[in-house]
This record gives C-alpha cells, sequence and structure tokens, in this order.
C-alpha cells in the first residue's frame, strides 16, 4: 500500500448560507456546519483510503465565528495522520467577506475516520507523509491527540503514552 500526502485528500466545499440554514439570529446553525464539514471530511478520508470510510469521532469543534446569512463558506479538509484503520481529518472554515472578498478563518475542526470494508469492518489505510511545516505540525499533533483519548478511554496506560510524557519531561 503506497502512502499518500494531505495534499492528495484535499478537499474544498464551498457554499452559500441560505435562509432556512440560519437560526434566528441569521447565521448558520452549527449543526448545519457539523453536517457540512462531515462530508468534507468524509470525502477527504476516501480519497486517502480508496475505502468506504465512516465518521468515528468528532474530536475537536470550535465555533469562533457567526457565520451570516448569505455568507460564501469554504470547508476544506486534508487528512493530518493516517494509523491503521484510522485517519484522522483536519478541517479550516472560511467565510468571505461580502464587500471586500477577503477570506477570514471562522472555525475549525478534527474528526476521526475509520476505512471499512463492505461489512463494516476496519480494514488497513496507507501510511500519510505530510509535506508543508502546517502538515507536520498537525502530523505530529495528532499521535498526541490519539494518545490522550486512549488514555482518557482506559486503553492505554498513561506511562505507556509517550508523545504525551514528552510534553511534561
Amino acid at each position: 500500500m503506497q502512502a499518500r500526502t494531505p495534499s492528495e485528500s484535499k478537499t474544498i466545499l464551498t457554499d452559500l448560507v441560505l435562509p432556512s440554514e440560519t437560526n434566528p439570529l441569521n447565521n448558520l446553525f452549527g449543526g448545519e456546519l457539523l453536517a457540512r464539514m462531515d462530508r468534507a471530511a468524509s470525502i477527504a478520508a476516501r480519497r486517502h483510503s480508496r475505502r468506504i470510510v465512516v465518521t468515528a469521532s468528532v474530536n475537536h469543534v470550535a465555533f469562533n465565528k457567526m457565520i451570516p446569512l448569505g455568507t460564501v463558506v469554504t470547508v476544506e479538509a486534508k487528512v493530518s495522520r493516517a494509523f491503521k484503520s484510522s485517519m484522522e481529518i483536519y478541517i479550516d472554515v472560511w467565510i468571505e467577506d461580502r464587500e471586500s472578498g477577503i477570506c477570514s478563518k471562522a472555525n475549525e475542526a478534527i474528526y476521526t475516520f475509520v476505512a471499512v470494508d463492505e461489512q463494516g469492518t476496519p480494514v488497513p489505510v496507507p501510511q500519510l507523509i505530510p509535506e508543508t511545516d502546517q502538515e507536520k505540525e498537525r502530523f505530529n499533533a495528532a499521535l498526541r491527540r490519539k494518545q490522550l483519548s486512549l488514555v482518557l478511554a482506559g486503553k492505554m496506560k498513561p506511562n505507556d503514552a509517550t508523545e504525551l510524557k514528552a510534553l511534561f519531561t
């Protein structure tokens, strides 16, 4: 199985915020944004693994800026790390100013997907080779996040979480 780069999984979805997708303050519903991020992340995971993928977890979501009615929203997703059958997907959400056209980061999220066969059994995925400084940073941080998740779930002993221990020694 040949390793792939994050750019090979890059997925960009651009859409407009419509009235039926907004709350009483005329801002995009958080759940609508979560769905958009899930779709982009699933495409990125599928591009990396070339398999059926399922959402395993939403590890982190930051709703930093409101997204008003009529805003152009761009969701950008890339695989940040591949493990045995799972992949961490890092998602950046950008909004475009209606008048100036300037794009600014509004939100971000980290999802985990698992590649499965037709029966839903997890299958191996290709390794990831980060290229840019940001990709390398996200790649390294992904292992710490995974170890923290395993420790909190009781699936890894804290002493075995070498990447986490390195932060404190």
